[in-house]
């Protein structure tokens, strides 16, 4: 069982800011502590807003996290302004004293965190090569250059924070949707409690405008919820007492009363909650390989970088040793790999997020890569393609019969099954067949129901009833496609009903925007009749469709379609087909909201009940890939070629300031993007 959400998003949601080898340069000052550059463990950086600084050295004056950069700004500028027009004073131990307090204002943290480090083995990160870059440039009399690489890097990494701090906004939203007290009705007395003090049986209160606290049954009703919160959708659903509501939605018009159902920790919210923050800890693809590159990657820089100052000497005529250094410290500036390591999994975690307020639940960022590379979907029809609630379509009464009087018979006789089809009679008939005696009902496997209404013989099930017991029926309703009821009164037949299941709305839509979205092959699969799923993949545009199939059949045909090479996603209820959605490459859960074990085995969860949003899922999916890697070839070639400039003496640190703190913030503000998109 997935463990309850936290309520605190700082403690979960490690992203990549850590520092660990594998997260390498992610972690900014601003958010440091020694004991986390110290610990193999790392410190949650993601998850810290700014607020969060004051603890961490400065003091109150952190609660504003861009009052120190401002001062060493302000310094740097005065410095610069006392270089050009007071040389003459501006000299010496007053100029060093000068830009060492710019310098120290935004790089004690950097140089505590670089020496920290080394004793867990992180010794090649980006606070060592900043750390390197600055001190060497400040030894070769370089001080505005090393004050500003320094300067412009811290803020950078406050720019870097504030987009992971808006990345987060989504998941964060949906924390707070936990409510924080509850009204519970005891002894007839209505009690203020801690939802987490409240045990299932109990009945709760909610007021006009509350949030539902915990998952249970409406004792009251009708009410209307507003469960955008949940699934992302804005229209209110008004549901009947005896209706399950559950935590998250908010309570729009009256007072109402819930019985509690589950407890805290066991509400769908808490799964949900639960879902989202482990999501960004599972890496995809992409993110492995720049966590795998950065740790081979800066030692190898930083090898180069002395191979630099050394190198030369013995092959140039005129080495100069401090010509060379400056060269090799602004290979080590624009070598730093921050870019990359933040605004990639700042990029999946933006996928992540837009995915949740659509109502879409990626249990990790390597799904949205592996939902990216599908092209086959196949879809389940019973709950996924069609409502899967049955419902009279047809009434036909026998010549001489009345509509109306055909419903009352049948109605009151099917009123004594479970079964889903007499539930859909029943439903359809309505009060017409109450307070209608009927006794010695016999109920025939297989074929239906026999009993006695208002003193006369009804039967009432499929044809094969009927021809059990002899009676004669027109031939045209062998031919039906549809679930029918054939019903007999005294022995002569009466007429029948057909029941069916409806596609969804946007059923329809979802199999022309897949197609559209480049999925080549589009298959369904139901273990209702095969001539009803024929009809139903017709009228939905689905060349492929097979019914009749039991849930290992449908996982013989995703494995078929997976030995020829295909990528597969399979859509279902998640719980019946759990064989199948283990077995695809991609296994989606339809309805995430109302059933336990789809948030369980699926690897990405939808909320409501509109297949099209598999469509919009795959549209997130391909978009987050697209500002993935635009943000890697960005970093690569402006690095690269920086890189080539400043090793051969072209670039400067302005140069190298740009490669480094320009083209992070650049992919930063790419990712970003991800929030903005529509889908």
């Amino acid at each position: 069982m997935l463990r309850p959400a936290s309520t605190n998003l700082d403690e979960e949601l490690n992203t990549a800011k850590q520092v660990q080898p594998e997260n390498v340069g992610a972690l900014s000052r601003g958010q440091l502590t020694p004991s986390a550059a110290a610990s193999p463990e790392g410190h949650d950086v993601a998850g810290h807003d700014h607020g969060d600084h004051a603890g961490h050295g400065h003091g109150p004056a952190d609660d504003n996290p861009y009052l120190w950069p401002g001062v060493s700004f302000a310094l740097l500028l005065g410095g610069l302004a006392l270089d050009q027009y007071f040389a003459g004073f501006f000299t010496g131990y007053a100029r060093l004293a000068w830009y060492g307090l710019a310098f120290g204002l935004v790089g004690w943290r950097v140089l505590q965190a670089a020496v920290l480090s080394i004793p867990s083995g992180n010794v090649f990160n980006e606070f060592l090569l900043m750390s390197i870059a600055t001190l060497g440039a400040f030894a070769i009399g370089e001080y505005p250059e090393g004050v500003a690489v320094m300067l412009f890097y811290t803020v950078g990494e406050l720019f870097q924070d504030a987009a992971v701090n808006r990345a987060k906004r989504s998941i964060r939203a949906l924390l707070e949707i936990q409510a924080t007290e509850v009204t519970v009705i005891r002894h007839g007395q209505p009690l203020v409690l801690d939802p987490k003090e409240v045990v299932v049986g109990d009945t709760i209160e909610v007021k006009p405008g509350e949030k539902v606290a915990l998952d249970g049954t409406l004792t009251t009703g009708p009410a209307s919820f507003n469960t955008a919160a949940l699934t992302g959708e804005s229209v209110p659903q008004t549901k009947q007492a005896g209706a399950v509501v559950l935590a998250g939605m908010v309570n729009l018009e009256s007072l109402i009363q819930v019985a509690v159902t589950a407890g805290y920790r066991d509400t769908k919210l808490a799964r949900i909650l639960a879902l989202v923050q482990d999501a960004v800890g599972r890496k995809a693809k992409t993110q492995q390989f720049i966590t795998r590159f950065a740790r081979v990657y800066t030692p190898i820089v930083v090898a180069l970088a002395v191979l630099l100052v050394l190198g030369p000497y013995f092959v140039v005529d005129d080495y100069v040793f401090r010509t060379w250094l400056y060269r090799a410290l602004v290979f080590l500036v624009i070598s730093c790999p921050c870019a990359l390591v933040i605004s990639i999994p700042l990029g999946y975690f933006g996928g992540i997020g837009a995915a949740s307020r659509a109502g879409i639940l990626f249990k990790g960022s390597n799904f949205l890569d592996v939902l990216r590379e599908i092209d086959t979907v196949v879809l389940d029809k019973t709950g996924t393609l069609t409502q899967g609630v049955f419902a009279v379509q047809r009434v036909q009464p026998a010549p001489g019969l009345e509509v109306a009087q055909l419903l009352r018979l049948v109605g009151a006789l099917e009123a004594k099954s479970t079964h889903p089809i007499a539930k859909a009679v029943v439903r359809h008939v309505g009060a017409a067949a109450t307070g209608v005696a009927v006794e010695n009902v016999e109920e025939i496997a297989g074929h239906g129901l026999r009993g006695r209404v208002d003193g006369q013989d009804v039967l009432a099930g499929n044809p094969k009833l009927l021809a059990k017991f002899g009676v004669a029926y027109p031939a045209e309703v062998d031919q039906l496609l549809d679930s029918t009821v054939v019903a007999a009164v005294d022995g002569q037949y009466a007429g029948y009903l057909t029941v069916a299941d409806a596609p969804r709305e946007d059923a329809a839509r979802t199999v022309r925007e897949l197609r559209a979205d480049g999925i080549s092959k589009i298959v369904m699969l139901s273990g209702d009749k095969d001539s009803i799923t024929q009809r139903v993949a017709r009228e939905l545009g689905i060349a492929e469709a097979h019914g009749g199939l039991l849930p290992e059949d449908k996982a013989r045909y995703v494995q078929q379609y997976k030995a020829a090479g295909r990528r597969v996603a399979f859509v279902g209820d998640g719980v019946n087909d759990a064989p199948v959605v283990a077995l695809a490459d991609v296994g989606i859960a339809m309805g995430g909201l109302g059933a336990d074990a789809t948030i369980e085995t699926a690897d990405v969860v939808i909320q409501t009940d509109h297949p099209s949003k598999v469509a919009t899922a795959r549209r997130i999916a391909r978009a987050t890939h697209a500002v993935v890697w635009q943000n890697i070839w960005l970093a690569f070639v402006v690095k690269g070629v920086v890189l080539v400039l400043g090793a051969g003496g072209l670039a400067t640190m302005w140069e190298a300031v740009f490669a480094d703190v320009g083209v992070a913030l650049l992919a930063i503000l790419n990712a970003v993007r991800i929030q903005r998109m529509r889908f």
